[in-house]
């Protein structure tokens, strides 16, 4: 073989080689990226924290369990604390949710409206909390929450539209009231009538996993 026939043979030969070790990288990680778990944090009160449950009754833990039940590959980080206003959520915000988290549900403002906290210091606190998580490309899930009707009518028209408000604003997943299903119905709360018991935190994670799902989705289509 002539030495230019030759170098162009050699030539050829190496670019196909760099070449498909290229595209065996790239299909590398990106079956890495496809098996790694997504991450999301349960960011809440005594809802999520399960004041009164076992761990594995947990909010995060049941749905974690529900959803790998379906096949997917999740970790659920329960960052509830029990007591949390929305403002107390937005100033433990940076350490609750590390940076490698995928999205957040954010499930904040029942102990604002039990307080009769103003609600416009619930929903600047709310507004914060879904914008830095978004500053920081993480896919949110805002839960709704109602306020109690003996507060009176003025006080709930002005809290219950915080969250709606929020999400349509931001363009985030929403799921209208975290206790629906369970709220007021003694056979899912527990002794002091406001904290669901384990068979309510189940009928919880059944009623929420179609937006959860859809949150999910959100993540693996970002990719």
């Amino acid at each position: 073989m002539r030495p230019l026939a030759r170098w162009l043979s050699y030539g050829w030969w190496r670019a196909l080689v760099q070449t498909s070790m290229a595209i065996l990288m790239v299909a590398s990680i990106e079956s890495v990226a496809a098996d790694r778990p997504v991450r999301i944090v349960a960011l809440g009160d005594s809802l999520t924290a399960g004041l009164g449950l076992p761990a594995q009754d947990a909010f995060p833990a049941k749905l974690e369990q529900a959803l790998r039940a379906k096949g997917l590959n999740v970790e659920i980080v329960n960052a509830g604390v029990s007591g949390d206003t929305a403002s107390g959520g937005l100033s433990r915000l940076d350490w609750s949710v590390p940076q490698d988290a995928d999205a957040v549900i954010v499930e904040l403002g029942a102990n604002d409206a039990l307080r009769g906290i103003d609600p416009k210091i619930t929903r600047a606190a709310l507004e914060k909390i879904v914008q830095q998580l978004r500053d920081r490309k993480i896919e949110v899930l805002l839960c709704g929450m109602k306020a109690p009707r003996n507060l009176g009518a003025d006080y709930a028209a002005a809290f219950d539209p915080i969250y709606p408000r929020i999400a349509s604003e931001q363009n985030v997943p929403f799921y209208p009231f975290f206790l629906e299903g369970v709220a007021a119905d003694p056979k899912f709360a527990q002794a002091d009538g406001m904290h669901p018991n384990a068979a309510g935190v189940t009928r919880i994670v059944e009623a929420i996993l179609p937006k959860v799902e859809e949150l999910i989705a959100r993540v693996r289509a970002r990719g």
